[in-house]
């Protein structure tokens, strides 16, 4: 590879990188911060109001942050991002350590934690047309890039995450998260110098509140006059606020009552993992042949409902693994696709407003999601939580036979194809929105 190449491609990279450290973070805290919680406090209700903590600011700052994305910059949103994460997930062990750690500080620092990623991921994200175009490759390859390098980076950190846990407890878990943030941040900022779609928009009016206001109206409007766009959102925001209730609920509890502990708990989170890189990088391969809207009814159905019957019918390990992998193959063939289609769909002068509105429309249903599956938990049951949510997953998985569904094939028109191109200096499709990604596939 000559050296022009890899320049060109360093920033595709790096950002790559950033992406995969971090995720492997998330996963330690996605696995460390639930367990943490069940170890003491004992209460499944108890998680279920940290989760709720966690994600309600989520929804709060992707509601408003479109247009200070712009403003600050892609790469000082992403870096300052990671720092924040940084701090908020390390105070947690440090705190419990000196025992100043009471119940509502954990909640406000799990708060602020989700209240300052949802930035950075969205600016990274709603970079990826400018990094492919940059990269000279195109946006479904690299929108199936990133999806598997995360998948990847989420498998290694659920082992990771069980078998840290398992030998050096919880704390250590959050403490490597820490580090993970720094790490990114480092490499986002090197990768992303010097790339003009990651700097502050210059000619944007003065931040005013009608012009904020207006700004953010104008990401919405987008939404909601593309019918696809808000059929994706929807379902989305139903199957991510199941899902909260499977990761930071329903999963943990079942692994310490009925699995065994966490190494098992690691186990079963790195094969769904493992199951939606090998979904990723097999949509990128083969994933043309067949329509895109058949492929996600498939999928949509496969990766959700299967996983809660199991763990509410079966304490087996070793079946609840072989269906997570199944799920995780299913899961990894959803975001490409809807990844794509929003990048077609979307004018390149509202991306980060748009990407923020999506954002919050998808994870709008999170906090109930938890808190929901700790109430079931302490009431009725964890079986009866497992198949109650388990079967409302199924009614959302048939969401892609709607007649609205059938725009997923479709050609996005003319004008919409000439708004959304970034002006690339190499003849790549670069079209531009954000990922609305079920959050448990």
């Amino acid at each position: 590879m000559s050296a022009a190449v890899a320049w060109r491609r360093w920033p595709l990279t790096a950002v790559l990188t950033a992406n995969a450290i971090s995720a492997t973070g998330r996963t330690l805290s996605l696995i460390g911060i639930p367990w943490f919680v069940l170890r003491t406090t004992g209460s499944a209700g108890s998680a279920g109001v940290v989760a709720f903590c966690a994600t309600l600011p989520i929804v709060l700052s992707a509601l408003i942050g479109g247009p200070v994305i712009d403003r600050i910059g892609r790469r000082r949103v992403s870096v300052a991002s990671d720092l924040v994460c940084a701090v908020s997930v390390g105070a947690i062990p440090l705190l419990h350590h000196a025992g100043a750690l009471p119940f509502w500080a954990l909640c406000a620092l799990v708060a602020l934690h989700g209240l300052a990623h949802t930035p950075g991921d969205t600016a990274r994200y709603v970079l990826v047309p400018d990094l492919a175009a940059h990269a000279g490759t195109t946006l479904p390859r690299a929108a199936s890039l990133f999806d598997a390098v995360e998948r990847g980076a989420r498998m290694a950190g659920a082992a990771l995450a069980g078998l840290v846990i398992a030998l050096l407890g919880a704390e250590v878990a959050l403490l490597l998260d820490a580090l993970t943030f720094l790490l990114s941040a480092a490499l986002t900022a090197a990768g992303l110098r010097g790339l003009k779609a990651a700097r502050p928009v210059k000619d944007m009016p003065p931040v005013s509140p009608r012009t904020y206001v207006a700004e953010l109206r104008e990401g919405y409007a987008c939404l909601a006059r593309t019918r696809l766009l808000a059929a994706v959102v929807v379902m989305a925001m139903l199957m991510n606020g199941i899902d909260q209730g499977w990761n930071a609920v329903l999963l943990p509890v079942h692994a310490e009552r009925n699995l065994g502990g966490a190494a098992e708990l690691g186990l079963v989170m790195a094969m769904i993992g493992a199951g939606g890189l090998l979904g990723a990088l097999l949509y990128g391969a083969v994933g043309h042949r067949f329509t895109r809207r058949t492929v996600l009814a498939v999928a949509v159905l496969l990766c959700g409902t299967p996983r809660f019957l199991v763990a509410g019918l079966t304490d087996s390990t070793a079946a609840l693994a072989v269906v997570m992998g199944g799920a995780g193959l299913a899961g990894g063939m959803i975001n490409p696709i809807l990844t794509t289609v929003m990048y077609e769909r979307v004018p390149d002068e509202l991306r980060s407003r748009v990407a923020g509105a999506m954002t919050a429309g998808c994870e709008l249903a999170m906090p109930l999601g938890g808190l929901t599956a700790g109430l079931l938990v302490e009431g009725p049951g964890l079986p009866a939580a497992l198949l109650l949510m388990g079967g409302a997953y199924f009614l959302v998985s048939l969401s892609p036979l709607l007649p609205v569904w059938r725009g997923l094939d479709a050609a996005p028109s003319a004008s919409a194809a000439h708004l959304s191109r970034p002006e690339p200096s190499r003849p790549v499709p670069a079209p531009s929105g954000t990922t609305p990604r079920p959050s448990g596939s």
